[in-house]
């Protein structure tokens, strides 16, 4: 911690000047991937030399492939050795009284920086550059670069020797807390940016997270902040899109130069419907964080977001829900099967959810995979834990082939522990950060979950070889998912590439043909084949002998293509002489980071709605508070009509018993002595803002069908679902465009909407379902739609199901099977609703004419 001392700029606690000036990021965002340069800035104000210890963030999905040490009007290039050889080389340079600088990483998004003998009134440059594929998502490119190493959940008792500058200290469960915990303090270096966008056409560039200032050249962008600095308080969003949605990847990318092997990235986006099919019952497990963090905006739309998961499920499907803080709960003692009944008690059972404690992962992350071995888990969670490894493991040893997908949310969520659970599973992460919607992402990425797939993959050439493939283990194919396989090729020529796999119990095979050039100069592609590779062997659980091999091929494939990873490091050291060799040690300076943003720290609020990133600084004087520990505190919750179980693995324990073995540390204020702020017990270090202000009234909705959807006939069934929703104190519905959200929210978990008024039950349900299908379809929702597409194609298949027995009702049927056209897609879709419409002159002869189609349903929507 520091603080800051009238008059005299940035200290540290024990009065001595912070050398950090500032963080530049520059570079290029091009069509396949991100090239980025993290420049910091040191000087030092002291009158003696200093080194400074920098931890801080990079992708984990990066590939580092530079570091340089700029002084004096020099630049030196940085040199990968194995990590201990490394630090000798960095450690004899500066007791020597040269100039170096260190880059260790401690987890797959952490490094930490060290540039010694840092010469008085002197400015210094360490410069970190790494590549990054591109992602993208319903033809969008996003791009996000963490800016801090947020304070995390370190479970377990301190234990072992402390081995660097970390406000925790070491526990058996994360051994290497002291290298990941850099104190928080009052930051008075911030981020710049300058940044080009290139996809060789026009685009339009937007962030969720920060205000931009933007300059078109052509067809490139390039883009900065709206103010010339920003606090390093939270994740750096970009989003690039083309006016016309699409934005294509390049099938291969091949680099050879001379008689060596070359090296290839093919890149398919799969086009799965109709050809392949999910199993026939579904079970999922849905895993919510409902730590103290998770207060304000996030549990709420966490809590919309299941509910319209909930309703992609199939009756037949069986699902569970857990709700872990420091303790967890769960739904249902084992996982349920999907019915009305057990919908509209889940839909109870999460509106009550609320927001306390920390963020013990571990447990509940355990009853997911064992209680749907071979099924799907869907995480939500906005914490970062210091167990990573521990949590890892011990899943992938529990589960069978569940698949995680996995949702981080906020600024300091645990990236690399999710990418990991996402890829060793077969699964997908995705990241959501402020000022983005957490139901949006999470029932488009559920979606993904359900999709078509493709396992079992092998791979196999024709005409080329290709040999040294990564990942060695094929990852399936999932419908409209970029899929990318890296390799080596001995020789050039043209063939194909076949994938065989299975679709359930069906065969699958997809042709791709290739050219594998005699010379291209892409040296990217190399770097993020051995990367790749590295990443496969490092997930390898070996032992022994195996294990040291293991080690000495990693370092051997990083030090040939200049990687850093766990066993190598950059080092980079500038000779000196004269008066610029240093004698004796240098004193060490802890560099102190931001708080992440939504943090009340020093008594200044870091509020997630400064969408600009402005910074925040504490006035000068503004004293430290001491640490306390958390308390731990276990809660639950009884869902109507299924008995509240005691959290499994937990069940048995007394409270003693349970926070004796969770006892873990995190960096949090003492209530007490900042009377400002209102430290929520049991929140697990997370100071939580004082309680909002009421929110203005609603507007009135605008009235339309949805008014004759569900109108005074139907008043009944709308009285129900109000006094329904009124005892289980729901939190808001979610914001979505119009009623839509609101609207599928009501689907039943059979697929159709309830209905009041004359006629049998099947009939009021059918032109519910009609209506229903056709305010969503006047709002742009059918079942291509990349958010709700699932929940209208379940509609559909309902529709078709119910129609045959409801022959009496010919104007039923007749609007039910005309909506239903007019929202499906696909030819065997389409196909089966135009036989079923066959016996109706009216409607069949419309089918040819979708405007004359929409006439006559809109007149049968109003009788």
């Amino acid at each position: 911690m520091n603080t800051a001392l009238p008059g005299c700029g940035l200290y540290t606690r024990d009065g001595a000047k912070v050398p950090l000036q500032g963080v530049e990021v520059t570079g290029e965002l091009l069509g396949s991937h991100a090239r980025v340069r993290v420049r910091q800035r040191y000087l030092n104000t002291e009158r003696r030399p200093v080194e400074a210890v920098y931890v801080f963030p990079l992708p984990s999905d990066g590939t580092l492939t530079g570091f340089s040490l700029e002084c004096n009007g020099r630049r030196l290039q940085g040199v990968v050795k194995e990590r201990e050889e490394a630090f000798r080389t960095y450690d004899d340079a500066i007791t020597a009284g040269h100039g170096a600088a260190l880059l260790d990483q401690e987890r797959a998004n952490v490094f930490t920086a060290q540039v010694g003998n840092l010469l008085p009134d002197e400015e210094t440059y360490v410069e970190v550059e790494f590549l990054q594929a591109i992602q993208v998502e319903e033809g969008s490119v996003r791009w996000m670069l963490p800016t801090l190493v947020a304070p995390r959940y370190i479970p377990g008792a301190p234990q072992g020797d402390r081995t660097a500058h970390g406000t925790a200290s070491p526990t058996p469960r994360v051994p290497d807390a002291d290298r990941i915990t850099p104190p928080m303090g009052n930051v008075g270096y911030g981020l710049k940016l300058d940044l080009k966008v290139d996809l060789g056409r026009e685009v339009v560039v937007e962030s969720p997270s920060h205000a931009l200032s933007l300059e078109k050249e052509g067809t490139r962008v390039r883009v900065k902040f709206a103010r010339d600095e920003v606090a390093l308080d939270r994740d750096f969003v970009l989003t690039v899109r083309s006016p016309d949605t699409s934005t294509q990847l390049t099938p291969l990318v091949a680099h050879r130069q001379g008689e060596k092997p070359g090296t290839f990235a093919l890149t398919v986006v799969p086009d799965l419907l109709g050809l392949a099919a999910g199993p026939k019952r579904q079970e999922v497990v849905f895993v919510v964080d409902t730590s103290g963090s998770m207060d304000g905006e996030s549990l709420p739309q966490a809590q919309g977001a299941l509910r319209l998961c909930l309703r992609h499920l199939r009756e037949g499907d069986r699902f569970n829900i857990i709700a872990f803080d420091t303790s967890f709960q769960t739904f249902a003692p084992e996982p349920a099967v999907f019915t009305q009944k057990t919908l509209e008690q889940a839909d109870r059972w999460v509106a009550a959810l609320s927001a306390a404690g920390g963020t013990e992962l571990l447990q509940p992350m355990l009853a997911a995979v064992q209680g749907v071995p071979d099924g799907v888990v869907v995480l939500l969670t906005d914490g970062q834990v210091g167990n990573e490894s521990e949590i890892l493991q011990a899943v992938l040893g529990a589960r069978k082939t569940a698949r995680i997908y996995s949702f981080g949310i906020g600024t300091n969520v645990s990236d690399a522990l999710l990418r990991d659970l996402a890829r060793q599973t077969g699964g997908a992460v995705e990241f959501i950060h402020p000022g983005e919607r957490i139901d949006d992402k999470v029932v488009a990425q559920f979606s993904r979950a359900l999709a078509p797939r493709i396992t079992g993959l092998q791979a196999q050439f024709e005409g080329v070889e290709g040999v040294e493939l990564a990942p060695a283990e094929l990852p399936p194919l999932v419908d409209a998912v970029p899929w990318t396989l890296l390799g080596r090729y001995p020789t050039p020529g043209q063939g194909k590439v076949t994938l065989r796999g299975r679709s359930g119990t069906e065969p699958f095979v997809l042709t791709v043909p290739v050219d594998f050039p005699a010379v291209s100069d892409r040296p990217v592609v190399e770097k993020w084949w051995a990367a790749e590779r590295i990443r496969g062997w490092e997930a390898a659980e070996l032992d022994s002998r195996r294990a040291q091999r293991m080690k000495e091929r990693i370092v051997q494939l990083a030090v040939e293509h200049q990687l850093v990873t766990r066993h190598t490091s950059f080092v980079v050291v500038e000779e000196r002489t004269g008066e610029r060799r240093a004698s004796g040690q240098p004193e060490t300076r802890v560099v102190p980071v931001h708080a992440p943003a939504g943090w009340a720290m020093l008594g200044t609020a870091h509020s997630q709605g400064q969408q600009d990133g402005a910074m925040a600084v504490p006035p000068p004087g503004a004293a430290p508070k001491p640490l306390r520990k958390p308390s731990l505190v276990a809660r639950g919750v009884a869902p109507q009509g299924i008995p509240a179980p005691a959290p499994a693995m937990a069940a048995s324990r007394s409270r003693a018993q349970r926070e004796e073995e969770t006892t873990g540390s995190f960096l949090t204020l003492d209530a007490s002595e900042a009377p400002e702020l209102a430290l929520h017990e049991g929140s697990g270090g997370f100071p939580v803002p004082p309680p909002p202000a009421a929110p203005a009234p609603a507007p009135a909705k605008k009235k339309g069908l949805l008014d004759g959807l569900f109108g005074k006939a139907e008043a009944p069934a709308l009285a129900k679902e109000a006094s329904r929703r009124e005892k289980a104190a729901a939190a808001p519905e979610p914001q979505g465009p119009e009623d839509a959200t609101t609207l599928l929210s009501r689907q039943l978990a059979s697929g159709l909407w309830d209905g009041a008024g004359p006629g049998t039950e099947a009939e009021r349900q059918a032109r519910a379902t009609a209506l229903a299908l056709l305010e969503l379809l006047r709002q742009g929702i059918t079942s291509q739609h990349p958010l709700h597409g699932a929940q209208v194609k379940k509609a559909v298949e309902a529709l078709l199901q119910l129609t045959p027995g409801l022959g009496h009702a010919p104007p039923v049927v007749e609007l039910a099977l005309g909506v239903a056209w007019l929202v499906a897609a696909g030819p065997r879709t389409r196909g089966r609703i135009a036989q079923a419409a066959q016996p109706l002159a009216g409607l069949s002869t419309r089918m040819g004419d979708e405007v004359a189609l929409r006439q006559h349903v809109d007149a049968l929507a109003t009788r």
